[in-house]
């Protein structure tokens, strides 16, 4: 078998995917922008071989890539990234090159969140009104069907980037006159928590695994705001939103893909979609997935790359909690304070990239237990502020 692996460097620890699929007998081709000689050695270790290319957007590079790993190789088998930047890229080489996955008459319900609305709306599956506006006047026409406050947001984007949220016909006028050149969505806003249906469905669209986390506040309060935030696994997922977050797999065809799912939970018990994601959540989320349940996420995802499958036995043992310092606090308790205190629960302490750092803050903490009381007591020790 012969996997095609994107920017295999980037995030570092995505590099853990090609090393499992390479121990399962598979041949895995990186490509990327990297020189070899300043790749991580565990990420060469992890690749049979390395393309290097100027400029990742250059889709004639990644055509001659593919092509040569075709000739030495044979057919490509599968062409990964599990980065949602390249979900648009990577359906059209699955295109040309005929391989399996999502192709290019799939990626618009998966990355334009207007198509992805009306997906939800097809499987009865309630979401915020929403609508592309491209003027004030088309603007305020939906605004006085469901009042301010609104979420204008990039009809394809990534995270919050260019989320805005508008009180007033003053903002509105502001937004329109400054806004991005990009298509957007206007979206009624929706009061409730953030908590998403996460895992990793085999090649017949069964679950491998799934999850649930519950997030402190949404990522377009955490990046406009300049907050830190928390978010944490459930041990055990509310039965309303597994069936409706199932409802969601199938509804988009979810097939030998993770899937990060969110919904605003506005009452115990009722759930409005907010979007899909045909990838791994966000940050250092699949560490949090195999410190929950003490699994290996990254060989789950390679057995199904290389078999289709991957039968797993999983219990989740512990509530894992992911809380993040931003440089731009005083905090009460130093770092040697928090490790001190809490060494027997913490799994990783990370240094955010900077690209993440908006979201993800600079510092992260990722700590487990099986008592929720205890990832509470712990998130209050390291966000409380002088």
């Amino acid at each position: 078998m012969n996997l095609v692996y994107l920017s295999p460097h980037f995030p570092h620890h995505y590099h853990q995917f090609c090393r499992n699929v390479k121990q399962l007998g598979a041949n895995v081709l990186g490509i990327g922008d990297c020189p070899y000689d300043q790749l991580d050695p565990a990420v060469k270790e992890a690749l049979t071989e390395y393309y290097l290319i100027n400029d990742m957007h250059d889709y004639d590079q990644l055509v001659r890539a593919c092509g040569y790993f075709t000739h030495r190789y044979g057919k490509i088998d599968r062409f990964e990234s599990l980065n949602e930047y390249w979900l648009a890229t990577e359906a059209r080489i699955r295109d040309d090159f005929n391989i399996t996955g999502v192709r290019g008459n799939d990626i618009d319900v998966i990355k334009r969140k207007s198509r992805m609305k009306k997906r939800f709306q097809s499987a009865k599956i309630p979401v915020a009104a929403g609508r592309l506006v491209t003027t004030v006047t088309a603007a305020k026409k939906f605004i006085k069907g469901v009042g301010y406050p609104v979420v204008a947001k990039p009809d394809i984007g990534v995270g919050a980037l260019d989320t805005y949220l508008l009180h007033s016909d003053a903002d509105l006028e502001s937004f329109f006159a400054s806004k991005p050149d990009a298509q957007y969505i206007m979206e009624e806003f929706i009061k409730g928590e953030i908590i998403s249906f996460d895992g990793l469905a085999d090649a017949n669209g069964d679950l491998v695994f799934s999850t649930s986390h519950h997030f402190s506040q949404g990522i377009m309060e955490t990046v406009n705001e300049a907050r830190h935030i928390h978010y944490t696994s459930l041990r055990d997922i509310p039965p309303a939103l597994e069936e409706i977050g199932r409802k969601c797999v199938e509804a988009f065809k979810v097939r030998s893909r993770f899937f990060h799912i969110e919904f605003f939970e506005t009452a115990p018990g009722n759930y409005v979609a907010l979007e899909v994601n045909m990838r791994p959540p966000g940050g250092f989320t699949t560490d949090m997935f195999n410190f929950a349940g003490d699994i290996d996420v990254y060989n789950l995802w390679a057995q199904v790359m290389v078999n289709g499958v991957a039968p797993l036995e999983h219990t989740r043992k512990y509530h894992c909690c992911y809380a993040s310092r931003k440089n731009r606090y005083d905090y009460r308790y130093s770092h040697d304070e928090v490790i001190a205190q809490y060494s027997a629960f913490i799994n990783s302490v990370v240094n955010v990239p900077g690209v993440f750092s908006s979201a993800l803050g600079d510092v992260g903490y990722i700590f487990r237990s099986p008592q929720i009381k205890d990832i509470d007591d712990i998130v209050r020790f390291i966000h409380e502020t002088r």
